[in-house]
């Protein structure tokens, strides 16, 4: 089966190499890296490696992944993996292998069930993911442990979910979505570090709140809208 990466970059040059050297090259087709605005060499040490590099300069993760949703060229597996060199991507067959073998069609990387370096996910934020879990079991009946970035989902399967979030309330979506749809969803459980360089997202006050408020209000509106 056809495997296509997705991984969005905002300033990510010390960390953008190791993330594609420790792709496996045997089971990735297609590299693609959406710069979402670096002013840094980001892009152009991704490029030197082999990734094809696609442009998205609307700031967003939504934003940056719809994007490279667009520019994919017919794969059955999407991945999509943080640039940041938190996660894990030797352990993409983790979250392949059940697609794959037609056990499941969305599997989540959960850093909640795996081994985690201690403090590279911030008090903020696992609270923020339990918080998730508990709104998401209450309105849907379906147990979450993680909101992870890191992902594989069947192709066909994520084209049927209409994904729309342009910012922070990506991740959430498709899950949400995914329980709506009867997909088979499966959690698996991934490594995680702290990550190289700061997080755009939980590594300041203003953030996280965002953040939080746009995935609260993501969860919400999938409910009672």
């Amino acid at each position: 089966m056809k495997v296509s990466v997705i991984i969005p970059v905002l300033n990510e040059e010390g960390s953008i190499g190791h993330v594609l050297a420790a792709i496996p090259k045997d089971l990735a087709q297609e590299i693609i890296v959406v710069d979402n605005g670096s002013s840094d060499r980001t892009a152009e040490l991704a490029s030197s490696m082999g990734a094809r590099v696609i442009s998205e300069p609307r700031r967003g993760y939504g934003y940056a992944c719809l994007k490279g949703i667009e520019e994919t060229r017919d794969p059955d597996i999407i991945v999509f993996l943080d640039g940041d060199f938190s996660d894990f991507p030797e352990e993409m067959p983790l979250l392949v292998e059940p697609i794959a073998s037609n056990k499941a069609d969305l599997v989540i990387g959960s850093r909640s069930l795996g081994a985690r370096e201690r403090n590279a996910l911030p008090a903020h934020a696992r609270f923020g993911n339990r918080l998730a879990g508990m709104l998401i079991w209450h309105l849907f009946r379906f147990r979450y442990t993680d909101l992870g970035p890191f992902r594989a989902i069947r192709y066909a399967s994520l084209m049927e979910l209409g994904m729309l979030d342009r910012t922070f309330g990506w991740t959430v979506e498709m899950q949400i979505k995914a329980v709506r749809q009867g997909l088979r969803i499966l959690e698996v459980p991934v490594s995680y570090r702290k990550r190289i360089g700061t997080s755009k997202i939980s590594g300041t006050v203003m953030g996280s709140l965002k953040a939080g408020t746009k995935i609260i209000w993501t969860i919400l509106k999938y409910k009672f809208a």
